[in-house]
């Protein structure tokens, strides 16, 4: 018998296969495990920009969970877009350990560029209801500020941003390092865990527009390598030199914002 690890990404779908579930599904093949997706959004969207989304009835994003339940051994779950305060409520009631696996929660309500993905009852239940549930929460920079009201300019301000989103109830946390600034030699995450020992992850800064599902990837290839039997420091370094590899040699597909390379990390 040819058991496979099983894994889950709950996530929207980018019609150009950059990011969100696509990614996730991506960054789940080439780390060797079998990877399943509950769908909770659809984005029409390119290289260019993002012209409209719909999204799932949470009905039916109940069906969804129901029907992996009844039939599969998930050993890790990860989630990207919730986007709403229904969805959020959906995914808290439906999620349980014991039948989804250690959890990797990837917050996307922000931007880069300081855009809010998500209304005021969606955050604040973002906030109250799935942060707590979290094994592993992989913020960018960007994203601890707003979470952790600390703002990142040096590592002490990201430990402290770590240690603040401990205390809203996250177990372990990754905080991604900025990688905005073009004279900059090295991008650095921390990875917090929840008995306090910590360790830095560092790579050169590669100066790149084709980017597209960096964030996806990471937490995909941390849900794929715990779910696996990594520790976390394994985990986290194991997709750290997954990204890295992926930007460093950019692949030629769409116009602007393209994807990355997965292809380059998976030949490795």
């Amino acid at each position: 018998m040819n058991s496979k690890v099983q894994v889950l990404t709950v996530a929207g779908n980018d019609c150009d296969g950059s990011a969100g579930m696509p990614a996730d599904l991506h960054a789940f093949f080439i780390s060797g495990v079998y990877g399943m997706g509950i769908l909770t959004a659809a984005v029409a969207g390119n290289s260019y920009e993002i012209s409209d989304q719909v999204l799932m009835p949470t009905e039916f994003i109940d069906h969804q969970f129901a029907a992996l339940k009844k039939d599969f051994k998930i050993a890790a779950t990860k989630t990207g877009m919730l986007g709403t305060s229904a969805v959020i409520k959906c995914f808290h009631r439906n999620f349980a350990p014991e039948s989804f696996g250690k959890l990797v929660v990837d917050p996307v309500i922000i931007t880069k560029h300081g855009n809010f993905l998500l209304d005021n009852e969606a955050y604040d239940d973002f906030v109250k209801l799935i942060i707590p549930m979290a094994d592993v929460i992989t913020p960018n920079a960007f994203e601890a500020q707003t979470l952790s009201g600390v703002e990142i300019e040096s590592r002490e301000s990201m430990m402290t941003s770590a240690k603040r989103l401990q205390e809203l109830g996250a177990k372990n946390v990754i905080v991604k390092g900025k990688h905005e600034n073009p004279t900059q030699e090295k991008v650095e995450d921390l990875v917090l865990k929840a008995d306090g020992s910590y360790q830095w992850l560092s790579m050169p800064y590669v100066s790149t527009e084709r980017l597209n599902g960096t964030g996806d990837v990471f937490s995909a290839v941390i849900t794929a390598e715990i779910a696996k039997g990594n520790d976390l420091f394994t985990a986290a370094e194991i997709a750290k030199n997954v990204v890295y590899d992926s930007i460093s040699k950019p692949i030629i597909v769409g116009h602007r914002h393209g994807p990355i390379n997965l292809w380059n990390a998976h030949s490795k």
